[in-house]
């Protein structure tokens, strides 16, 4: 079988993980990652003995005289790749892409980017087929996916009329908290909605959906509290088994000790994931209430890692390795353990 060959750009938080969930997939090769660094973070990516590109010449020189050996700049792995995952900071993806698109090479960028930049947004379990063959996609963020998977399921058992979420939101990532972030305080976003809810609907135009989101001082994850108006009258049970359709959504209970973030963040240390991560939405099952026609949860979103396996899919149907979302899914839920 001929493996695609998969770059990623920017090797932080996201590309760290997305080259370590290519590298275990049987149908695709990493060909190698790009950076401007040349600390500890790079240096992780030449103990794991993947090929290591600079940006452009600049850095290439600057990467080398910290003594990591360069295989050239991203020109060359633009070149010798079929598609590129762009996981560069915040609206510096968006400059990348006339390059990509000059090699006519597919590239995939993430939630950070506006929609319009590739025109189509990417969540495997709402939209995979409308991805396939396509040249780009966006996969959304990780709140946006989280609340499109929790969502979509109840949609698919048609019980979804509108939905009204609170998201409490992680000040910044845990390994730069040191640099900045917020501390003693409760930061509420401006605006009502939040970004959130129209990014879920850039997937899915139909979802009546509004969001709130405030930052707090923590960097573990998001909490999301969500009210959900029912299209009749249902039961927890009913309701549960509609969630249970997302092979993504993992179901957990208060009263195991899984009150609280920190807990789960240590569950998923101890089942060995990669970097503790979970690529899962946690949801309460025992917190979960039904009354008459209206719905109440909570659960929990690994910024780090939910869009992970989004990412992994989403380079099948761009290159139509794999034409059908659910053994796309299948295949990378049991590549990560999920």
């Amino acid at each position: 079988m001929n493996k695609i060959k998969v770059a990623v750009n920017g090797y932080g938080v996201i590309g760290k993980r997305v080259a370590d969930a290519v590298l275990a997939q049987d149908d695709m090769e990493l060909v190698g990652v790009c950076d401007v660094v040349s600390d500890w973070r790079i240096n992780m990516a030449v103990e794991k003995e993947y090929p290591v590109f600079a940006f452009d010449d600049l850095h290439k020189n600057q990467i080398e005289d910290a003594g990591i050996p360069v295989e050239g700049t991203l020109a060359k792995l633009i070149a010798v790749s079929n598609l590129i995952v762009d996981c560069t900071p915040k609206k510096i993806a968006a400059g990348n892409i006339e390059k990509y698109k000059a090699a006519n090479l597919k590239f995939i960028v993430h939630g950070g980017e506006k929609h319009e930049v590739t025109g189509h947004s990417f969540s495997a379990e709402n939209n995979y087929a409308t991805a396939i063959g396509r040249d780009s996609t966006r996969v959304v963020s990780c709140n946006t996916t989280s609340i499109l998977r929790t969502l979509t399921a109840l949609k698919r058992a048609g019980l979804l009329k509108k939905a009204r979420g609170t998201l409490l939101r992680r000040a910044t990532d845990p390994w730069e908290s040191h640099l900045g972030g917020i501390m003693n305080t409760l930061v509420p976003e401006q605006e009502i909605p939040s970004h959130q809810g129209p990014d879920a609907q850039t997937v899915d135009p139909e979802l009546d959906v509004i969001t709130a989101a405030v930052k707090v001082p923590q960097t573990l994850s998001h909490l999301h509290y969500w009210n959900v108006q029912l299209t009749r009258n249902a039961s927890k049970e009913e309701v549960l088994a509609a969630m249970k359709s997302s092979t993504r959504t993992l179901f957990i209970n208060y009263d195991d000790g899984l009150s609280a973030n920190n807990a789960i963040k240590e569950w998923m240390l101890a089942k060995g994931r990669p970097y503790g991560d979970m690529y899962e939405v946690a949801l309460w099952q025992d917190m979960l209430k039904v009354v008459n026609d209206e719905l109440f949860y909570a659960y929990v979103v690994d910024n780090q890692a939910i869009v992970i396996p989004e990412t992994i899919d989403a380079i099948r149907a761009l290159t139509s390795i794999e034409t059908n979302a659910q053994n796309s899914i299948l295949k990378t839920n049991q590549s990560l353990g999920i």
